[in-house]
């Protein structure tokens, strides 16, 4: 067998582990498995890949170990040291990394070849430029909001929608120049810049409320970007994986966006977010609060037990002790199970992940759409750090966020809040949860208060 066969075989098993891996992600009781079949078939691309460029003479095995055990050690410091709240800047700085190495290899085709070979390889060079350096730039900007590094709310200006459009006008009537009649130093680097400046312009007026939308179309962009990448360079294997990647980030968008009951050219242009948009006023509404020793006498004796993770919870990382909590209420014999909101965190799965750390049981976690109808049923809904998911005036056709689907946790026998205060989600509107007669708000750090709980509910 000669190497070229070697070469395809291996790269027919990395597809095939490409695929096999991402079906394995769709659930959160497989998704480890398949994130370590998708990282094994990366391997093996990258092996082959750089093992034949060392046979042609081009590269040294000495540099292709020492960027393996580099790469290694980076990747396996991040994964340690992150913390869970930073997961979703980490997926973001991710996306723009992809994106940024797409826009490289086609920038470093344009220049090994002096130019464009043909057409074909102009297009696909263009486009690899065009949508890798757009993910590279608006993933730093999604990473910034995230952080904290920039105001989480949408960044409006006058004339914004007419400016992104003459850039994106712009980009394609210059990369159409430069593949009709051959392109110049000066028109690729311009042509890079106007990519570059829309990234940031396209993510910029999106607020923090729609970031899990953002974060999944980024990661479309990027798997888009390396499956330009690979016709590029000719790579096959490339062209799989980043479609795979390019088509379930759409899938997974689309989702987002029919969770919020909301369009994609809605969540990208409308400005969704900003603070105090239609604020309802508080006046002098009651608001009935209790302490852990009340609170945790309410799960004691309850029968049914609901909680509603948020990215409260993320923040605090409280998620091991809200496990414990749980497991003291069942050891009681109480029905505990979580519903969890496709839209809750600031990434999608966000609380999915958030739990599996805690090695909560995955039968025990509900769709929205699962558990909505038995809320009227349960005797106690507790909500950890969510706002905007509970919120019951989404039912209310004059409100910013009508029609998003909620978690229907005001329809409980009793609804207990875990909040720091009264402060709005990012919506930037009010929550007429919390005045409701059988809500009762636990104020506090979601950590301080689920430790006191669990130890009221040691002893109740």
């Amino acid at each position: 067998m000669n190497l070229s066969i070697l070469m395809e075989l291996a790269y027919l098993i990395s597809a095939v582990l490409f695929v096999f891996g991402l079906k394995r992600m769709g659930s959160p009781a497989t998704a480890v498995r398949g994130n370590q079949l998708a990282s094994l078939a990366m391997l093996i691309a990258i092996v082959t890949t750089l093992s034949d460029q060392a046979l042609q003479g081009r590269i040294t095995w000495g540099v292709i170990a020492g960027g393996l055990v580099l790469g290694s050690v980076i990747g396996a410091f991040a994964a340690r040291t992150v913390k869970m709240t930073s997961m979703p800047e980490m997926v973001g700085i991710f996306n723009g990394l992809g994106g940024g190495a797409s826009a490289i290899v086609a920038l470093a085709e344009y220049f090994r070849a002096g130019g464009f070979e043909s057409s074909g390889a102009a297009v696909s060079i263009m486009i690899g430029i065009l949508i890798g350096t757009v993910t590279l730039s608006g993933s730093y900007i999604a990473f910034a909001k995230l952080s904290g590094q920039m105001t989480g709310n949408p960044i409006l200006f006058p004339g914004q929608k007419i400016l992104n459009a003459g850039l994106f006008l712009a980009a394609l009537v210059l990369g159409g120049m430069m593949v009709a009649n051959g392109p110049t130093l000066q028109l690729v680097l311009i042509f890079t810049g106007i990519a570059f400046f829309l990234g940031i312009l396209l993510v910029i007026p999106i607020g923090g409320a729609d970031m899990p939308v953002v974060i999944s179309l980024l990661n479309s962009y990027s798997g888009l970007a390396a499956a330009a990448a690979g016709f590029v360079i000719g790579n096959n294997l490339l062209i799989i994986a980043g479609s795979l990647v390019g088509a379930a980030g759409l899938i997974l968008t689309n989702l987002m966006c029919k969770a919020m009951n909301r369009s994609l050219a809605n969540v990208m242009f409308a400005g969704f977010g900003t603070e105090g948009a239609g604020a309802v006023e508080i006046g002098d509404r009651t608001v009935r609060s209790a302490d852990a020793e009340q609170v945790a006498l309410m799960l004691a004796y309850a029968q049914s037990v609901v909680f509603v993770p948020g990215y409260g919870l993320a923040v605090a990382q409280a998620q091991h002790d809200l496990k414990k909590v749980a497991g003291l209420l069942e050891e009681r014999g109480v029905d505990v199970k979580y519903a969890i909101h496709p839209v809750a965190g600031r990434m999608p799965g966000h609380m999915n992940v958030l739990l599996a750390e805690a090695d909560v049981p995955y039968p025990q976690l509900y769709d929205l759409d699962e558990i909505n109808d038995d809320f009227p049923t349960v005797d106690v809904a507790v909500v950890v750090g969510a706002n905007d998911v509970v919120n019951p005036l989404a039912r209310d056709p004059k409100s910013v966020i009508a029609g998003m689907p909620i978690l229907d946790v005001d329809k409980a026998r009793t609804c207990i809040v875990m909040k720091r205060s009264l402060s709005p989600g990012f919506a930037g509107i009010d929550n007429p949860l919390f005045y409701n007669e059988n809500t009762t708000m636990f104020f506090g750090n979601a950590k301080e208060s689920m430790v006191d709980l669990a130890k009221e509910v040691r002893e109740a």
